[in-house]
C-alpha cells in the first residue's frame, strides 16, 4: 500500500459556509493563499449557491476570480444547473463538487428533495460540466432525523455518482457519531464493493472519533480525506453535530503513522490561529493547543 495520501483542504467552503459573521471575501483569498502557502494543494474554495440562503458564500465567484493564476487544485461545490452556470466560465474550478446524503430526511431538510431527485439535479450537472466532478454522500452512518444510515443505501448513491462520471465519492460522517470499529467495517465494504481508488473520508470531530475513523478508512486503503484547517465547520442540518476534522491534527498523525503529504505542519498552525483571529472564534484544534515545538513536520 501507498503511504503517499491527500488531503483535500475544505475549510475555506464548508468551514465557513455556517458562520454567523461571514467573512469577507478578501479574507477569504487570503485564507485560501496562506492554505496555498502551506501546501495544501488541494483546496475547496467555495460554492456556487444562493447568497440568501448561504450568505457565507456570496462572492465565490470574485475569490475564483482572483486565484486564476495558481498553482494549486481548486474544487467548487456546484449544487444544480443553475449554480454551474454561474461559474466566471466552465473551467473557472479545476473541479466541481456535487451532494448528496445516503438519507431522503437530510436530503429534504437540506436540499429539499429526496436522493432520487438529488441525483437527478447531480446527473443534469455532470452532462454539462467541462472539469472533472467530485461527488460527496452525507450521513454514511447515521442521519439527525431518521436514525441510523443502512449500508447497502450508501454503497447504492455512491455507485449511482460514479456511474454518472464521478471521478470519485466522499463519504462523509455528517454528525461525528462513527468509531473505529464500525468505520472499520463499513469501510470495509464500500472498498471492496466501489474500490478504495475511488473513495475518499470526510469525517466530522462530533464525538472526537474523526482521528479514529481516519485510522480505520487508512487501514481499508483509502488515501484521500477532507480535513478543514481549524477544525472549522459543522452542519446547520445536522443538530449538534460540531466541525470537521482539524487539518492539522490529521497531519499530525499522518506524519507520525509514516504517511507522506506535501504540507507544513507549523504553516498550517499559523494558519489555523490566524484564521481564528479573524473570525474571533475561541475553538482550538489539539494541535493549536500544543507548543510548535513539539510538532514534528510532515514535509521533513
Amino acid at each position: 500500500m501507498t503511504d503517499q495520501v491527500s488531503i483535500v483542504e475544505v475549510g475555506p467552503r464548508d468551514g465557513l459556509q455556517n458562520e454567523p459573521q461571514p467573512l469577507s471575501v478578501p479574507l477569504r483569498i487570503e485564507l485560501i493563499r496562506r492554505l496555498a502557502a502551506a501546501g495544501l494543494n488541494r483546496i475547496e474554495v467555495g460554492a456556487m449557491v444562493s447568497p440568501k440562503h448561504v450568505p457565507a458564500m456570496a462572492g465565490s465567484s470574485e475569490v475564483l476570480q482572483a486565484i486564476a493564476e495558481r498553482e494549486f487544485y481548486t474544487s467548487v461545490l456546484v449544487p444544480n444547473v443553475r449554480g454551474l452556470q454561474s461559474l466566471p466560465h466552465p473551467k473557472a474550478s479545476d473541479e466541481i463538487a456535487v451532494f448528496t446524503a445516503a438519507s431522503d430526511a437530510f436530503n429534504l431538510k437540506n436540499i429539499g428533495c429526496d436522493i432520487a431527485e438529488s441525483l437527478a439535479r447531480i446527473k443534469a450537472v455532470i452532462a454539462e460540466a467541462e472539469v472533472p466532478v467530485r461527488g460527496y454522500v452525507s450521513c454514511i452512518f447515521a442521519c439527525p432525523y431518521s436514525g441510523e444510515v443502512d449500508m447497502a443505501k450508501v454503497t447504492e448513491v455512491s455507485q449511482v455518482l460514479l456511474e454518472m462520471g464521478c471521478y470519485e465519492v466522499s463519504l462523509g460522517d455528517t454528525t461525528g457519531v462513527g468509531t473505529y470499529r464500525e468505520a472499520r467495517r463499513r469501510f470495509r465494504h464500500w472498498a471492496s464493493t466501489l474500490g478504495a481508488g475511488k473513495l475518499a473520508g470526510h469525517f466530522h470531530d462530533t464525538y472526537g472519533q474523526g482521528l479514529a475513523n481516519v485510522c480505520a478508512a487508512l487501514e481499508e486503503g483509502v488515501r484521500r480525506f477532507d480535513s478543514s484547517v481549524a477544525g472549522l465547520g459543522g452542519c446547520p442540518y445536522a443538530p449538534g453535530a460540531s466541525g470537521n476534522l482539524a487539518t492539522e491534527n490529521l497531519l499530525y498523525l499522518l506524519s507520525q503513522e509514516g504517511m507522506h503529504t506535501e504540507a507544513n505542519l507549523e504553516a498550517v498552525i499559523d494558519t489555523a490561529h490566524w484564521i481564528n483571529h479573524q473570525l474571533n472564534r475561541s475553538a482550538q484544534s489539539a494541535l493549536m493547543q500544543t507548543e510548535r515545538s513539539t510538532c514534528q513536520n510532515p514535509s521533513s
